[in-house]
């Protein structure tokens, strides 16, 4: 099929942008990577009748270092994000998790507002945005404000942007010392969308015990679930089997709600989701070890 008529802009700065997102508002869709926009809009599942296309936008394309956090434009493009030395350095969970997005080809167009943005549940970057304490900054012709990633995802496909806004900017602070990271996904096929995935942190104290975890969950629910009460759980212990085997339990059984699908049950969903906390908690615990 072919897309809906449309009315097309390519504004060269972001001042251009917040312009025709003000005047068109909710009738407009941003382009960005095109690699989930463009598909809806060929089987007009979206049908904008503005599309402004923020290629040309250099303004928005940066990852940069700025004191204790890094900064990243809307419109870095995934690939970048893989291969980025601050990344790697400074937020090692983003940089283990980013290859498991898609494919290559796939990452050299799609950015990293594009997926925000999108607020898929079976997405990997609206999860890591959650797990890293991301602060996202939305930008309207009058305004701009920081939103926190924990409050930024409203539903399936529905984000806090109000419909004169843009996603400019997203702010990462650095991990703290002693922090382990993992991340983790069960999929049909790699590339696939995952069955289920989560994405695990855990920051020990002098003495060795949990000084605070985040246990975040993909397709687990109608966006990111943030497993709060297994996560806390852990906080003012020494991680050991028995107390993992309890976290697991209690996030796979009371905090997310998988729907299931042609390719897992819930029942199956809530399984994989139980393994991959145990798994992801003891390789967590045990690079915070490492960590200075």
């Amino acid at each position: 099929m072919k897309p809906a008529s449309f009315d097309y802009h390519a504004p060269n700065t972001i001042e251009e942008v917040v312009t025709l997102k003000s005047q068109y508002g909710d009738d407009a869709k941003f382009l960005a990577g095109g690699q989930s926009l463009v598909p809806a809009m060929n089987f007009r599942i979206a049908q904008p009748s503005v599309l402004i296309d923020l290629n040309r936008v250099s303004d928005l394309s940066f990852i940069r270092e700025d004191k204790k956090v890094i900064r990243i434009g809307s419109m870095a493009r995934e690939r970048h994000l893989e291969f980025d030395a601050s990344i790697e350095k400074h937020a090692p969970l983003l940089h283990e998790a980013v290859p498991f997005i898609a494919h290559p080809q796939i990452r050299n167009r799609g950015t990293i507002g594009g997926s925000i943005v999108n607020a898929d549940p079976a997405a990997e970057l609206p999860v890591l945005m959650t797990a890293l304490s991301a602060k996202l900054k939305a930008k309207s012709k009058s305004a701009e404000r920081w939103i926190d990633a924990k409050d930024f995802f409203a539903g399936m496909f529905t984000t806090a942007l109000m419909p004169d806004e843009v996603l400019a900017e997203i702010e990462l602070p650095f991990a703290e010392a002693r922090t382990g990271w993992s991340f983790m996904e069960v999929a049909p096929r790699a590339g696939d969308y995952a069955l289920m995935g989560v994405a695990t942190l855990v920051t020990l104290d002098e003495n060795g015990k949990c000084k605070s975890a985040k246990l975040v969950y993909l397709n687990a629910g109608d966006g990111p679930v943030d497993a709060v009460e297994a996560a806390q759980s852990l906080v003012g212990e020494s991680l050991n089997d028995t107390l993992i085997e309890s976290a697991a339990l209690h996030a796979s059984e009371k905090e997310i709600n998988p729907f299931g699908n042609m390719h897992a049950s819930a029942e199956f969903q809530r399984h994989l989701a139980k393994t991959l906390t145990k798994q992801t908690l003891k390789i967590a615990a045990e690079r915070a070890t490492q960590e200075n």
